[in-house]
């Protein structure tokens, strides 16, 4: 039983089994004392679980599902569906985060092309979603947890965050629509997105409103004008209150994976001769050094690992966000799509990887161009 669970983790949490080992590892070389408690980036930490179990909690009662729904009422066509439910994973990531976007979004894509008949066509979708997911979320502090710890370590403005961001997610947009407005058309008579299914929307309200207002305080903590604590102490003990089974849909391993990084990048910045060395690699090459680091061990690590090396936040975290295309592992959020689709159709993992490969290129490549023509890589 133990080994089974142990071949789980190092199967499906491999960053988080690299992020343990890289601790331990580094703990050999600065043995463990006070300041290791300094580390964390504590602050970061309890946004991100106070964020994760209230999105659970607005996810559990529907309100995303009842979103989808309403805007597949305005589809008329596979163009229009599909654009459709790649905006909505764009727009919604920026809110919700890519992760939790997705693992909301794919199965109901799957669910619907299936009963319109058109199964061929969820690869290449679940890819965009993906792509839109990744990059729609760079555009807000809270849209993905390398924003959510760059922001709050950086003291950057929301002007500051915006030119880091923008520019790329507007282009991104662009970028999405040309691709679904190109794609082949069909009409669609109806969309048969689970019709039977007919929510009390009043007692919907009743039980979203208690996490709409706990989302509240959580954002004033983002912006730097509450302290987290007292917000973190509130959020939990309303979510034992409301639904206790929440904390079950807590990613902990991210939590931990956070940590043990905090921990290996502390102990590197102890270390003069790795520290120099780092420092010198990545000054004046955030952007591009965000990009190729995350391409290997994705760009939240990326993110945390650069960060203690560096003070130029803003192309960094251009860096880790554009890193996010390329590699499956480039993301977390893209092994969650490839997961789902591939085992429900087992059969289409190297049709996934071939597409997921084709697109993510196409679309790093056109935003690094865009980076280059905005002088940000020189």
């Amino acid at each position: 039983m133990a080994k089974t669970i142990l071949k789980n983790i190092l199967k499906n949490e491999t960053v988080f089994c690299a992020a343990l080992l890289l601790a331990i590892l580094s703990a050999f070389l600065v043995r463990p004392d006070e300041a290791y408690f300094t580390y964390p980036d504590w602050r970061t930490i309890a946004l991100l679980f106070c964020l994760m179990i209230l999105v659970a909690g607005l996810r559990s009662k529907g309100l995303f599902t009842l979103l989808g729904h309403a805007l597949l009422k305005r589809a008329d066509s596979l163009r229009a569906l599909s654009a459709i439910m790649v905006l909505l994973c764009f727009f919604s990531s920026m809110i919700i985060t890519n992760d939790v976007t997705l693992l909301t979004f794919i199965p109901f894509t799957m669910l619907v092309f299936r009963m319109t008949g058109h199964e061929d066509r969820i690869v290449k979708l679940a890819v965009l979603e993906t792509i839109g997911a990744n990059l729609g979320s760079m555009a807000t502090p809270i849209g993905n947890p390398q924003n959510l710890y760059l922001y709050s370590i950086s003291g950057l403005t929301i002007s500051q965050f915006a030119a880091a961001v923008l520019p790329y997610a507007g282009l991104s947009l662009a970028l999405l629509l040309a691709v679904c407005i190109i794609g082949r058309d069909e009409p669609l008579m109806e969309v048969a997105a689970g019709t039977d299914w007919h929510p009390d929307k009043r007692r919907m309200a009743m039980e979203v409103l208690p996490f709409l207002v706990l989302l509240l305080p959580c954002l004033l903590v983002v912006f730097h004008i509450l302290p987290y604590l007292p917000v973190l102490i509130c959020v939990a003990a309303a979510v034992a209150l409301l639904d206790r089974r929440l904390y079950l849909e807590v990613d902990y391993f991210l939590l931990f994976t956070f940590l043990f990084f905090f921990i290996f990048v502390g102990n590197m910045k102890r270390i003069p001769l790795v520290s120099d060395a780092l420092v010198q690699a990545v000054t004046g090459q955030e952007l591009l050094a965000g990009i190729l680091v995350s391409q290997i061990i994705s760009n939240v690590p990326a993110a945390i690992l650069l960060s203690g090396f560096t003070g130029q936040i803003q192309p960094l975290l251009t860096g880790v966000n554009l890193g996010g295309l390329g590699t499956l592992i480039a993301s977390l959020a893209s092994l969650i799509s490839y997961k789902i689709v591939t085992k429900k159709y087992p059969g289409s993992k190297r049709r996934f990887l071939k597409v997921f490969t084709a697109w993510n290129l196409l679309f790093l490549t056109i935003l690094v161009l865009e980076a280059i023509l905005l002088g940000k890589v020189s």
